[in-house]
């Protein structure tokens, strides 16, 4: 069975962001991730994860002016400085939380340009922030989105995710395979994950149903299958990654909704 990570950016609503900690232990879980750490200080998540046994597996670089829209620096030109001081900032949250992995949002694409023509802003920005949250011992990720949940974000498909980190070219640099958006934009996800897992550059899975974006066990995907698949090849290639369970529970902020709607997982953990 595949390792989950409780998301609890979209897990747990109806509780303060802090309990939400405790909460995924009593279900079960042994790792988090959310988006972002930033509103709270260091200690008090860390003694959230150490109280709870739990490990942080994954947040996000800072991404910007996220109230106003925006949606990750990585690609915007002349946001260069503002960039280098969030993923700073990112690295010692990571160090402070014992967290391997920063995913770092790529941005949407400014008004009046093209793809092509902020890649290079891109590639630039990811090789040096690779280049220091190497020093620390620390993989950046990045992540395609689907341009229907985010409309005009620069990164939006598996195979342009994985040139990005050929052309960067750094050895943390991996992929953040998600593959509720990957569905939605491309589809034949089960080939993607017996292509791309082998390559040792995806560093972390995301999962959700597909299209509400509620429990995997909802909507058009066949996830028994999926994650029976991840662990064929995970077997194969040695993929030891996190999956991790970023979805929003179909009885919302109801007390009690995202436990209630863990019955995927209570029936994988009784098939293993």
């Amino acid at each position: 069975m595949p390792q989950f990570a409780a998301n609890l950016s979209m897990l747990y609503p109806e509780l303060d962001f802090l309990d939400r900690f405790e909460a995924a232990a009593k279900d079960g879980f042994k790792a988090v991730e959310y988006l972002f750490p930033y509103p709270y200080e260091r200690r008090q998540i860390a003694a959230r994860l150490k109280d709870n046994g739990l490990q942080q597996v994954l947040f996000n670089a800072p991404p910007g002016d996220w109230d106003r829209g925006e949606r990750g620096l990585a690609c915007l030109p002349g946001r260069d400085a503002e960039f280098r001081e969030g993923m700073a900032t990112a690295i010692d949250y990571a160090v402070a939380l014992d967290c391997p992995r920063i995913h770092v949002m790529a941005g949407l694409v400014p008004e009046g340009l093209e793809r092509e023509a902020v890649q290079p802003v891109y590639v630039d920005n990811l090789r040096w922030a690779a280049a220091e949250a190497a020093k620390a011992g620390r993989d950046v990720l990045i992540e395609p989105i689907n341009t229907r949940d985010i409309p005009r974000f620069f990164l939006n498909r598996q195979d342009h995710a994985h040139e990005i980190v050929d052309m960067v070219d750094a050895p943390n640099l991996k992929v953040q395979m998600d593959l509720y958006h990957c569905q939605i934009v491309e589809g034949d996800v089960a080939m993607k994950i017996r292509k791309y897992l082998p390559t040792g550059r995806v560093g972390h899975i995301q999962i959700a149903g597909v299209p509400e974006r509620h429990e995997p066990d909802i909507g058009e995907q066949n996830y028994p299958y999926l994650f029976d698949l991840i662990d064929e090849v995970s077997a194969q290639c040695g993929w030891q990654g996190w999956v991790g369970c970023e979805y929003r529970p179909r009885r919302g902020s109801e007390p009690g909704g995202t436990s209630a709607g863990l019955g995927w997982l209570r029936a994988l953990q009784q098939r293993a």
